[in-house]
């Protein structure tokens, strides 16, 4: 895996055409140097939270089930975060391998949630439950690190690099670790 860092042009002329102040993208909580935004991260913390509850609260199912996943673009659209129209701009025009980097770590972790979804809603005994949703919290915590690293502009994958393979292909390298 390759690091480097990501960029969104904060000058005319940037893949979307527009310029962005580096201050206010930053006062609005999103990387000046990525564009991207940490707060995309709270869509899955907040999954991961009720998973986390499962095993001494079953009754968290019902809610977890309710969880949908959300592309970058519909999580800032359907959220109350203050800029979400300058965090949907800046993300497009934020480097392509960088949002295909966080795309793809995102397409992993909803692959997780989505087997995890599947399982829950087969009646498992609450320990199994618990079982299951303690499993994809172990998968999907170091996923939602990774993410943080690439928004944060600690890594990034090239179109070339793992990142760019399809979610289960990344699910399958978990299991062999």
């Amino acid at each position: 895996m390759s690091a480097s860092p990501a960029t969104v042009s904060t000058a005319q002329g940037s893949p979307a055409g527009m310029a962005f102040d580096r201050t206010r993208l930053a006062e609005a909580n999103i990387n000046p140097n990525t564009g991207l935004a940490t707060d995309y991260l709270n869509h899955f913390n907040e999954a991961i939270m009720l998973l986390d509850l499962i095993s001494a609260m079953p009754e968290c199912v019902e809610e977890f089930l309710e969880w949908r996943p959300l592309s970058y673009q519909d999580h800032f659209a359907a959220s109350r975060f203050k800029e979400r129209e300058l965090a949907i701009s800046a993300y497009e025009s934020a480097d392509p391998d960088a949002r295909r980097s966080l795309d793809d770590v995102a397409d992993t972790m909803n692959t997780i949630l989505n087997a995890t979804h599947e399982g829950l809603c087969l009646g498992l005994s609450p320990k199994g439950a618990g079982t299951l949703a303690e499993q994809a919290t172990i998968w999907l915590k170091p996923l939602v690190m990774r993410a943080g690293a690439i928004i944060n502009g600690k890594l990034v994958f090239k179109t070339s690099d793992a990142a760019s393979e399809a979610p289960q292909v990344e699910i399958d390298r978990m299991f062999k670790c």
